[in-house]
């Protein structure tokens, strides 16, 4: 699923025409180390709208007020620009669920929570701002953050799995005593041999090519011991 469909559609009239307003928002719900940075750093480099980047506890300051002034002076920020997206990083540190039994600090907590959801969907218009937001825990959220007007959108990551038409236990055979450069190479080269074919995805046969010029060729020129010779 492409976020930039949510943040850049080619077609803006289609939602006039059709009377409706473009998604807001975006949760993505990811188990750590899953790529959500890596996904945000794609979607920055892709638009053309100004990115800013804010990290949860950033908002969590010392003073009372200070967290809710610092959310509106960037959304003033945000709309003084053509586009732009606000990305917040790690919200579970300012967006989690209320209680009845927080204490002081909480509750300046959520004062910063709800200055964000008056900004998100407020009395005043937001603009052409659209938000993406990003936690590892989306079940602590508060249900108002969560909403449909806020964040229309909410895209779970899930762990990286194998393509089924790919032996990698194959490969990692033809691949004895390399290291872990040599084996990213091998990586970098399938990709390689996918672009000149012009495809998206490498396949096992570029696998192949990609081992017999990276680890065998390695092999017969390089100095290297015997016992780390290409067997």
């Amino acid at each position: 699923m492409r976020l930039d469909r949510y943040f850049q559609s080619q077609l803006p009239k289609r939602f006039v025409n059709l009377g409706i307003e473009s998604p807001k928002g975006v949760l993505l719900f990811v188990p750590p180390g899953t790529g959500k940075t890596l996904c945000t750093h794609a979607v920055a480099n892709r638009t053309d709208a100004c990115f800013i980047r804010v990290i949860g506890s950033e908002l969590v300051l010392k003073y009372v007020g200070e967290g809710s002034r610092m959310v509106r002076e960037l959304f003033e920020m945000a709309r003084a620009k053509k586009a732009c997206i606000n990305f917040f990083d790690e919200i579970d540190a300012v967006g989690g669920a209320r209680f009845d039994d927080g204490a002081g600090g909480d509750y300046e907590v959520q004062r910063t929570m709800l200055e964000l959801i008056n900004q998100l969907d407020g009395f005043d218009p937001r603009g052409n701002i659209k938000v993406l937001m990003a936690t590892n825990w989306p079940d602590t959220l508060d249900p108002a953050l969560m909403r449909p007007g806020r964040l229309d959108r909410k895209i779970e990551f899930g762990l990286p799995d194998l393509e089924k038409d790919i032996h990698y236990e194959l490969l990692a055979r033809l691949c004895p005593n390399s290291t872990g450069a040599e084996i990213g190479s091998v990586c970098t080269e399938a990709g390689m041999f996918a672009i000149r074919a012009h495809r998206k995805m490498a396949t096992e046969k570029d696998f192949l090519e990609a081992v017999n010029k990276v680890i065998k060729a390695y092999a017969k020129f390089s100095a290297t011991p015997r016992y780390m010779t290409y067997n």
